[in-house]
């Protein structure tokens, strides 16, 4: 009613000496601002389509391409406990884990870089000491300092630092940023990180390297998604530019920031985070307890009754093959009709389960395994390539009790299964 009242009292504007002329442009002005507001909405719902695309796509190039690791890294397992049949066999195998292992690193970090850019990554905050983070780190970096026979100094300051962060992605930050000092500091070379109090209440945490070292020019946009520094053409260090562009967000989302320094080529390379400290509030949480149970080797399990449902024949045959010689009794099945039919005829404690099955998905099977009243209730395992919140979801609202993406180490299924059916106790 307001716009027809606008427009009907349009003409009375001659009446104060406007002309008609400037009563049309007005008009004009008006069509093309709405012309231009429906023209960026337009935009606007396009460019959150393609983000869309793109985060539909990351997820299933990271789904096909974590299947065919399955398999290789389960082979790597077989591999070294075979080791002592040939001398080379131990050295073979550690490459192949290795490799695993990067490639597994690079899924995360592309995975990482499309929830950053669409908003979907969320932090779960708590008290940490900055210390037990830095340990963290330095372990998850320790496999590459090695390989380059590099030495990694931490000076700590002598009281304890509390901050308020997310102790997972934060390790990703401090670990992404020592790799990649790793990776570009030639062999035999020294990287330290040292903590201290800054100004603002805030904590900072430098990263040296003797390193290649950073242009002036390319300091400027070093954090920008899939930037790298100029490298000669053999790429013996690949990457994907993602790292340090997963650190900034990830360190902008605990409100700190992080910034760069090299005096050029040739003269290493300085990067500094800076984070908040907590308010003295509550006491700070700690994952030593944790990480010192991740330590403790796998605790023997009884034989379990397994059933694999996967359609993969190479990561069904390989994942048969570990289970069967840690002396479990392992059923396969190869399509989502015949893995369920199965999982209701046998008596099984276990049921491993792919998300993508061909005839019917892996959530359809456990549905249909829940509503059968199928006794005893197996433990269901999803093992899948999918890495989501929307997967991890359906897959509980399905049935499932754990989430496991591939490729999955056989000390996690040894864990696993020692809880599943633990050796009964003497006595």
């Amino acid at each position: 009613m307001a716009g027809h009242e606008r427009w009907r009292a349009m003409p009375t504007l001659k009446n104060h000496g406007i002309s008609d002329e400037l009563v049309r442009k007005l008009r004009e002005a008006n069509e093309n601002l709405v012309v231009t507001s429906l023209r960026a909405q337009d935009l606007q719902d396009q460019a959150q389509a393609v983000v869309q695309r793109q985060t539909e796509f990351l997820s299933m190039l990271a789904h096909e391409l974590r299947n065919p690791l399955a398999p290789i890294s389960m082979a790597a397992d077989i591999l070294e406990k075979i080791s002592g049949a040939d001398p080379q066999l131990p050295r073979i195998q550690q490459i192949i884990a290795r490799q695993v292992g990067h490639m597994k690193r690079l899924l995360d970090d592309l995975l990482d870089a499309s929830r950053v850019s669409s908003g979907k990554i969320t932090l779960k905050k708590c008290h940490l000491l900055l210390a037990d983070v830095v340990q963290s780190a330095a372990e998850i970096s320790q496999p590459m300092l090695d390989s380059h026979n590099q030495e990694l100094t931490i000076n700590l300051p002598h009281q304890p630092v509390v901050i308020d962060g997310d102790a997972t992605r934060l390790s990703q930050v401090f670990s992404n940023l020592l790799i990649n000092a790793s990776k570009y500091s030639p062999q035999g070379k020294s990287i330290s990180l040292s903590v201290c109090h800054s100004a603002d209440g805030q904590v900072a945490v430098a990263i040296k390297d003797q390193g290649v070292g950073i242009e002036p020019e390319v300091q400027a946009y070093i954090f920008d998604l899939f930037t790298q520094a100029p490298r000669t053409l053999d790429r013996s260090e690949g990457g994907l530019g993602i790292g340090l562009s997963m650190v900034r967000a990830l360190v902008e989302l605990h409100g700190g920031s992080v910034r760069v320094h090299s005096e050029g080529l040739g003269h290493g390379s300085d990067f500094t985070v800076l984070l908040p400290l907590a308010a003295k509030s509550d006491p700070p949480e700690t994952d030593r307890a944790e990480r010192a149970e991740q330590a403790v080797p796998a605790a023997p399990a009884r034989s379990c009754r397994i059933l694999i449902i996967e359609d993969n024949v190479d990561a069904n045959e390989t994942l048969n093959f570990c289970l069967s010689a840690e002396g479990h009794a392992v059923a396969s099945a190869f399509d989502g009709p015949t893995g369920l039919a199965m999982a209701r005829q046998g008596d099984f404690d276990v049921v491993m389960c792919d998300i993508g099955l061909p005839g019917m998905d892996g959530y359809e099977v456990l549905r249909h395994l829940r509503a059968s009243g199928v006794q005893p209730v197996p433990h269901c395992i999803a093992m899948t390539g999918y890495d989501s919140q929307d997967h991890r979801a359906r897959a509980d609202n399905a049935g499932f009790d754990t989430y496991l993406v591939k490729p999955v180490p056989l000390e996690t299924l040894q864990k696993i299964l020692a809880k599943i059916c633990p050796v009964a106790s003497s006595g």
